[in-house]
């Protein structure tokens, strides 16, 4: 069971990665990033809400009000990132922005993991997950930036 979610989260980032390089030409072809990424996230909340539909449930709806505010914030924070990624992207090109946010992601990760917040499990840092970390960022970095 765990394997099949490892696989899905490798195959979440190929989606991911190909998303944000299809978002950034969106803008570099109408020559606005601000508004590419505008449609971008028109497009999606409309697929959020038809997928959120697709399992309606009243109570659910019922309970926002019980979320705090600012875990709601999470949804400027993700058009605000994918923006930044559109408009970076074309500049420094796809191979250094991905390597440059899984490195960003390995960190936090580790640090989220490490302190269980969000309610994520409790995954202390050891001294082999840095070093793991520091493998894969270095291996990722160097493929990037190698001529």
């Amino acid at each position: 069971m765990k394997l099949s979610l490892f696989v899905l989260m490798l195959f979440i980032g190929v989606i991911l990665t190909i998303h944000l390089t299809m978002n950034a030409q969106v803008g570099v072809i109408i020559k606005n990033a601000k508004i590419g990424n505008a449609v971008f996230w028109t497009i999606g909340a409309i697929t959020a809400i038809i997928i959120g539909f697709t399992s309606f449930d009243s109570e659910a709806l019922a309970r926002v009000k019980e979320v705090p505010l600012w875990l709601l914030t999470a949804g400027a924070m993700g058009a605000a990132l994918v923006f930044g990624i559109a408009w970076t992207m074309p500049q420094i090109g796809a191979g250094s922005a991905v390597v440059l946010m899984i490195a960003g992601q390995i960190i936090t990760g580790m640090v989220v993991s490490h302190f269980g917040a969000f309610g994520s499990p409790v995954e202390p840092v050891s001294m082999m997950k840095i070093i793991g970390a520091l493998l894969l960022i270095g291996g990722a970095g160097i493929v990037t930036l190698a001529k």
